[in-house]
């Protein structure tokens, strides 16, 4: 990542008269400089040249301007040539890296040289390697930072417990999350949405409705944040009363209906089958990104309205958005439940042409559903063969699918053995063959399936089925 702009010497020299004291100069020209790479280098020879290229305290600025320019190596240069790095440079520089994605495996990093260096975390350092590692999803180096939190006696700072209820549900451990939260004195609103996302995201839907009763029993307001992991829930449980309530206390306290809330409604109507009541929520959305716009193009699908996810879609095509991978593939499995062929072929088509976008395994599967569910079975066997690569066992399996649906027991079989021959390990797809083979009254070829089972010492699935 390289977010540096070409800045003419001419420039630089035009700040540097506006200042004549020695030190504040230097840091005046670093918060003009800003993270721009190259009058950053700029600026750094100057501070060099008039005698402060050891100050702690300009260098500090320094190397967050560069890591927020996108430059980690510079970064580390800097870094390297500070004598004794104190606690708050160390700080500053872990927390900077904390807040880019890309760079938080150097959170740590510069974490384990303060560690290494005998420097003493405070509660801001901890905070911020624990924010890494929650993004990393780096359970083992948390749990240690953890121990590093209580032996440094931050085990009570609300702000460490809050980074690790965090950490914990974004790693999986609802466990430990959990101990941490309920170990709390004081737990902010924050504190309460973390440990309820860490059980919505983890498939604890039930425990996290449970968590926001509680929340709401001893009186903590609750805000949009909270709202977008209730919804979730509330989505996968078809917790439709639930959701209402949300949608109602949200407007009715005037909390701001934002692409991130908004997106989470329409996702809770659709998946309880309220297509009407998301679609008011789409229309009084005063901000609407690509992804609301795909939430109520696949909730118009899967609810079975194909023509009308079609149009929006086109509707969006109107706004000057621009549809995204996912939004192809809403699309496309809306074509596929709608019988819209003609249009399905159109999509797939202005996906490459008009977007250049590659399809991935998603739309071919989306494609060879659309084909096959049509009775299309040639043309979809066709498609699948045009595949540059080797087809995916997800595209084999919806042609199958498809063979079965319309009782073509004869392509089936070949598709079955393409199924095989795709994941020969996997016994399921011995069953399947297998029970081809019988529906087409291929007894022979049942028996040779069964055997190669046996021989491969495979065994079915316990309760897997294939009708």
């Amino acid at each position: 990542m390289n977010n540096t702009l070409a800045v003419p010497w001419r420039t630089f020299m035009e700040i540097k008269q506006h200042h004549k004291h020695p030190h504040s100069p230097a840091y005046n020209l670093l918060l003009q400089a800003g993270p721009r790479l190259k009058l950053l280098h700029q600026v750094h020879a100057h501070v060099i040249v008039s005698g402060y290229g050891c100050s702690r305290f300009l260098l500090t600025k320094l190397l967050n301007l560069a890591c927020a320019a996108g430059s980690i190596s510079y970064t580390r240069q800097i870094f390297l040539i500070v004598p004794n790095p104190d606690s708050f440079l160390f700080t500053s520089l872990i927390r900077s890296t904390s807040k880019f994605h890309s760079f938080s495996v150097y959170s740590l990093y510069f974490y384990t040289r303060m560690v290494l260096s005998n420097v003493a975390p405070s509660n801001y350092t901890l905070t911020s390697v624990i924010k890494s590692c929650a993004d990393l999803v780096a359970l083992r180096h948390g749990r240690i930072i953890h121990g590093h939190g209580l032996v440094n006696g931050f085990g009570s700072d609300v702000y460490v417990q809050t980074a690790l209820v965090s950490f914990y549900g974004k790693c999986g451990d609802l466990c430990n999350a959990r101990k941490v939260f309920d170990k709390m004195r004081d737990r902010s609103v924050v504190t309460w949405n973390s440990m309820i996302s860490g059980y919505e995201q983890n498939g604890f839907a039930k425990e996290a409705i449970r968590l926001f009763d509680r929340m709401k029993e001893i009186g903590v307001e609750p805000n949009s944040a909270t709202f977008v992991s209730v919804l979730s829930a509330c989505a996968h449980l078809g917790a439709f009363v639930l959701g209402c309530w949300v949608h109602e206390y949200a407007v009715g306290n005037g909390l701001d209906l934002n692409v991130v809330l908004g997106t989470s409604l329409i996702n809770m109507y659709t998946r309880c089958g309220n297509v009407n009541k998301a679609r008011e929520v789409f229309d009084s959305m005063k901000e609407r990104n690509v992804v609301a716009w795909t939430a109520m193009i696949s909730g118009y699908g899967t609810n079975g309205y194909g023509s009308q996810a079609v149009e929006l879609f086109h509707e969006m095509r109107r706004n000057g958005l621009l549809p995204n991978s996912i939004t192809f593939v809403a699309v496309l499995s809306a074509c596929a439940y709608g019988g819209l062929v003609n249009e399905g072929r159109r999509v797939f088509e202005s996906m490459r042409e008009e977007y250049r976008l590659v399809p991935e395994v998603e739309h071919h599967v989306c494609l060879v559903d659309m084909l096959g569910r049509a009775g299309l079975l040639d043309e979809a066997y066709n498609f699948i063969k045009e595949i540059h690569e080797d087809p995916a066992p997800a595209i084999w399996t919806a042609m199958l699918g498809a063979c079965k649906m319309h009782k073509n027991f004869g392509l089936g079989a070949q598709v079955a053995e393409h199924l095989l021959a795709s994941e020969p390990e996997n016994p399921a797809h011995y069953v399947t063959l297998s029970n081809i083979y019988a529906l087409a009254g291929r007894m022979d070829q049942v028996e040779m399936v069964r055997d190669n089972m046996i021989r491969k010492c495979l065994k079915k699935q316990v309760g897997y089925s294939t009708q």
